[in-house]
C-alpha cells in the first residue's frame, strides 16, 4: 500500500489551504510520510518563543497538530475539511534550543474518523518533550 500524497504534494497542499501558516517566513516542514506516518519539523525560530527563551506551548500544539493532518491526508488525499475534533497534549520536558521535529503515527484510520499520536523531540535528542493524541473527523464524500 502507498501514500495518496507525497512530501512534495503536501508541501504545496498545505501552502495553498493554509498560506497564514508562513507569515514572517517559513518555519514548518513536511520532512517524510509513509504508511500512516508522517514527520514534520519546526525551526528554532524567535516567532515561536515564550520567555525564557523556549518554544511555546502552543506552538507545539500547531506542530502536532499539522503533523496528525499531513499524516491523515497523506492517507486520504487532499481532503480540506478534515477537521480536529480533539488534541490531548502532555508537556514531558523543556524543549532544547532546536529544531522541533513530530512523529505522527495513525492508530486508527476510518471513513468518518482518524485517531493518532505524535511524539514530539528537539532535534538531535532522544527524549521525548512532548506527547498529543488527537482525533479528526474526516468529511463523508460527496
Amino acid at each position: 500500500m502507498t501514500t495518496r500524497m507525497t512530501v512534495s504534494e503536501l508541501e504545496a497542499y498545505l501552502d495553498e489551504v493554509f498560506p497564514q501558516l508562513h507569515i514572517g517566513g517559513r518555519t514548518y516542514f513536511v520532512e517524510e510520510v509513509g504508511l500512516m506516518t508522517a514527520r514534520m519539523r519546526c525551526d528554532y525560530h524567535e516567532k515561536h518563543l515564550r520567555p525564557g527563551g523556549t518554544i511555546s506551548g502552543p506552538t507545539m500544539m500547531a506542530l502536532a497538530d499539522l503533523a496528525l493532518y499531513a499524516a491523515i491526508l497523506a492517507q486520504i488525499g487532499p481532503v480540506a475539511l478534515a477537521v480536529t475534533t480533539s488534541l490531548n497534549f502532555n508537556f514531558l520536558r523543556k524543549p532544547g534550543k532546536a529544531a522541533l521535529i513530530g512523529e505522527a503515527r495513525l492508530l486508527k484510520l476510518g471513513k468518518r474518523l482518524a485517531v493518532g499520536e505524535v511524539a514530539l523531540f528537539s532535534q538531535g535528542e532522544r527524549e521525548m518533550v512532548a506527547h498529543a493524541t488527537g482525533t479528526y473527523s474526516i468529511p463523508a464524500e460527496r
